[in-house]
């Protein structure tokens, strides 16, 4: 199983940014998928899921900003991230358990006030 998280990047407040994770080796469109982050400093932390048929939940920090979806079709999971603000700064993972924990590379979102 591969997850090839991209589209982060560096943004000043109140910008946006849309993260990708692609998934390979895996039975995409059964699986939960989850965003994470980790801020230097801090535990890593979920910030929002998504199940295989299209629930979604979300940390309270980024409720109506940020907004996971899914497209099984390109096996890609996605987080747009609206309104962002200094404290979403952080390295962001994409993750799905298939068969077991599964982990993307991480990108790096930086957002400057």
């Amino acid at each position: 199983v591969q997850l090839q998280a991209s589209g982060g990047g560096s943004v000043q407040a109140g910008g946006s940014l849309r993260l990708s994770c692609t998934a390979s080796g895996m039975t995409f469109k059964i699986t939960t998928m989850n965003w994470y982050r980790q801020a230097p400093g801090k535990e890593r932390e979920l910030v929002a899921a998504i199940t295989s048929g299209g629930s979604t939940n979300y940390a309270d920090s980024v409720k109506g900003r940020f907004t996971i979806s899914r497209d099984n079709a390109r096996n890609t999971m996605y987080l747009q991230m609206n309104s962002l603000k200094p404290e979403d700064t952080a390295v962001y993972y994409c993750n799905g358990y298939y068969r077991r924990d599964n982990w993307g590379q991480g990108t790096q979102v930086t957002v400057s006030s």
